[in-house]
């Protein structure tokens, strides 16, 4: 905004918040006490007034590589210097071609089509399209329905939120799309509570789906998505045996697999998707987030090669899958990706993060006995810590702890309603576990 009063020259003026709408924010609050960033670099984030913030989120799951990585920078601004920007409908250009098959490469065997848009939520609505358009070319036009599962997070697409199961995303917008079901969620805090991994308990909860099929009719129903861990909603870790239960009941009744691994790929549970730690091969995979280290937008989607190679008809001249994005393999998001998977497989970060799994998980846990701690989830470098709700009301004390983390204690958490979700960048070191944890100690005490 522009300062026009009387006799003074028309200047910038930077700290000027009313006009920004912010995303997923409580603006009014924001805005009396703003939470700014200048800069980031490592595992730290630069204040607008020169503070470090150990970063315990990964920016939001984003930089599994850590900040500032200049190889990724010069890669985007050679891109931009050479190709700004080329038309992905009809065109291509040789970076998509390569991240493709770089993608593919680090997914299952038989996951070897890879289409690319901007985000995960893009990614989400990209993947329950391809689903309907693949049952609709085989002749199997009937199965129209989609099932999600309850406190799923699938983006804020209209399909990604009518499938997803995070209340307060959904209840704004009416019905959303029909033909859509929900499985329950997978946790149970009175059989899983403080667990290091995937819970004992829970595989049976997968049996809901013959449930579904029943109701509804296996020849209704397209696809099944989930979310291998269900991030968003504050860190629920698959039980022990669930996702392979899952694929044999779709299996079973036809159904497609989709598994949402926008925040779980990438190294974020110790392998490049979540897929290959749990022995299953879905259908579909999507993708976001980690494939650039959060450096430029881009998403996308994994297809099994018989679901893909099934839209392969008709004459080769014409438009097999009437979709994608103005922006879908952008040259400088095709730059980035490139120069973050050199950084993953040069630096082994995702062995690094399953080789720190279990120190990640016993620092965490020894949170258990802070002031109302009333659970504790760990799973990969990800971590879920509840508290109860204080007399104001859900979400206040987790909206304290992410001010209180912010202000006075030099760190960035994400939050969930009451839940803190720690989920650092794969670089971080044991030391920096130690620090992460002693401060959302302080934290917790603070807002007791």
């Amino acid at each position: 905004m522009l300062d026009k009063s009387p006799n003074k020259p028309a200047v910038n003026v930077p700290n000027d918040l009313a006009a920004f709408w912010m995303p997923f924010t409580a603006n009014r609050a924001f805005k009396k006490a703003p939470r700014l960033l200048a800069g980031a670099e490592g595992m730290h984030y630069i204040t607008t007034d020169g503070r470090k913030l150990i970063d315990a989120a990964a920016g939001m799951w984003c930089t599994n590589a850590g900040h500032g990585r200049k190889e990724i920078a010069a890669a985007i601004g050679n891109m931009a210097q050479t190709l700004d920007y080329a038309p992905p409908f009809q065109f291509g250009i040789p970076q998509a071609f390569e991240l493709a098959s770089r993608i593919a490469d680090l997914a299952p065997k038989g996951l070897d089509q890879v289409f690319f848009c901007n985000s995960g939520s893009e990614a989400a609505d990209t993947a329950l399209k391809i689903a309907l358009g693949y049952h609709q070319i085989s002749g199997n036009g009937s199965r129209t329905r989609l099932i999600g599962r309850e406190r799923g997070y699938h983006g804020v697409g209209f399909g990604g939120t009518s499938v997803g199961g995070i209340v307060n995303n959904r209840k704004m917008f009416g019905s959303l799309l029909a033909g859509v079901d929900h499985l329950s969620a997978t946790y149970n805090r009175e059989k899983q509570a403080f667990s290091k991994g995937e819970p004992e308990w829970g595989a049976e909860i997968a049996d809901e789906l013959e449930r579904l099929v029943n109701l509804h009719g296996a020849n209704t129903i397209a696809a099944v998505i989930v979310e291998p861990m269900a991030g968003s909603t504050g860190v629920l870790p698959a039980p022990k045996g669930y996702l392979k239960r899952l694929r044999e009941i779709t299996q079973k009744h036809g159904i497609l697999l989709i598994f949402d691994e926008v925040i779980t790929g990438f190294g974020r549970l110790g392998f490049a998707f979540a897929a290959e730690r749990y022995g299953v091969l879905p259908d579909m995979i999507t993708f976001a987030k980690g494939v650039t280290n959060g450096a430029a937008p881009m998403g996308g989607v994994i297809v099994r090669d018989t679901i893909h190679d099934a839209f392969m008809t008709g004459p080769d001249y014409a438009v097999e899958l009437c979709h994608g994005y103005t922006y879908s393999a952008h040259p400088l998001a095709c730059a980035a990706g490139l120069a973050t998977l050199d950084i993953y497989r040069d630096e082994k970060l995702f062995e690094r993060a399953n080789k720190l799994e279990a120190k990640f998980a016993d620092a965490v846990m020894s949170l258990r006995g802070e002031p109302n701690v009333v659970d504790i989830r760990t799973v990969g470098l990800t971590a879920g810590i509840d508290l109860t709700a204080n007399k104001e009301g859900p979400g206040k004390r987790g909206f304290e702890c992410l001010n209180k983390a912010f202000h006075d204690h030099d760190m960035m958490i994400r939050v969930a309603g009451d839940t803190i979700a720690l989920t650092p960048p794969l670089i971080v070191s044991e030391d920096q576990v130690g620090e992460i944890v002693e401060k959302v100690g302080k934290v917790i005490r603070a807002v007791a």
